[in-house]
């Protein structure tokens, strides 16, 4: 188990609020949803990781330890959520969090995309996050209530060019989380949003990674570096756990101050009234 995790392991009030806890983390067999895994099993909760990579899947878990199982399957089949759900309450005894995090992106120009792709992405991204939300909601009203995590992406807020699918996805997410916020709180259930921006994995290496391109969407982001995995795992382990126990409804954005707005990067800008001092 990496540092980063193991802090919150031992005595602290978060660590002990996880522990024993089941969990199901969706689209968790590698990048952020492994990271996600990762901190709630460093915090001796119950997790499984669903994705529909099942061998992959099953490798993590097992690099995990015995706290962690995978189940193979696709968000946007009931089946294979209701799935999820039960190996979750046979592995802990009943579902406490979800974290609806798979999703997909088709990267292509609008007029270029077919029925079947614009589908696809809604079917994993829009109606994966309502099924693993009315499914797990189903199993904590009987339970006494639990809070659900889901995935959503600055591009709800500021969309990006021949992203158009996965761009209107995302906003349909935030809304969603807002409207399900009001009906799940009268059950004790509470469920909110991550957004992040460019996060380090294998999806946006080709960004992150490229000589030219890297550097200058750097200079869009205030805090100067992209983000980790971890990096999310602690909001989505902040929003599950009892320090945002009066937050529902709400998405929390994790971009460096990216979309804050331009920074003048290298600019020199006098304002008005400005006194300049000498050389």
């Amino acid at each position: 188990m990496t540092d980063s995790f193991a802090a919150g392991r031992a005595g602290s009030p978060m660590a002990d609020s996880f522990a024993g806890r089941g969990i199901i983390v969706t689209g968790a067999a590698q990048g952020i949803g492994a990271a996600i895994a990762e901190y709630f099993v460093a915090r001796e909760a119950r997790v499984i990781l669903m994705d529909l990579d099942a061998d992959l899947a099953a490798a993590t878990a097992a690099g995990l330890g015995e706290n962690a199982r995978a189940v193979g399957g696709d968000v946007s089949r009931r089946a294979d959520v209701q799935r999820a759900v039960t190996a979750c309450r046979e592995h802990a005894g009943q579902v406490d969090v979800m974290v609806a995090h798979a999703g997909i992106a088709d990267v292509r120009p609008l007029l270029d995309v077919t029925d079947e792709q614009w589908q696809r992405i809604f079917d994993v991204n829009v109606n994966g996050v309502f099924l693993c939300a009315q499914e797990a909601g189903r199993a904590m009203r009987h339970s006494g209530g639990g809070t659900i995590v889901v995935t959503a992406s600055t591009n709800a807020v500021q969309v990006e060019e021949n992203l158009v699918g996965y761009s209107a996805s995302k906003g349909a997410v935030v809304t969603f989380v807002r409207a399900a916020a009001l009906d799940l709180a009268r059950h004790g259930i509470r469920i909110n949003a991550v957004a992040p921006g460019v996060v380090n994995t294998r999806i946006a290496r080709w960004v992150i990674e490229d000589p030219v391109l890297g550097p200058e969407y750097l200079k869009k982001i205030p805090l100067s570096r992209f983000a980790e995995p971890v990096d999310v795992a602690r909001v989505v382990g902040f929003l599950a756990g009892p320090d945002s126990a009066y937050i529902t409804g709400q998405t929390i954005v994790l971009d460096g101050g990216q979309t804050l707005g331009i920074p003048l990067e290298g600019v020199e800008v006098e304002l008005p009234g400005q006194t300049r001092d000498p050389p």
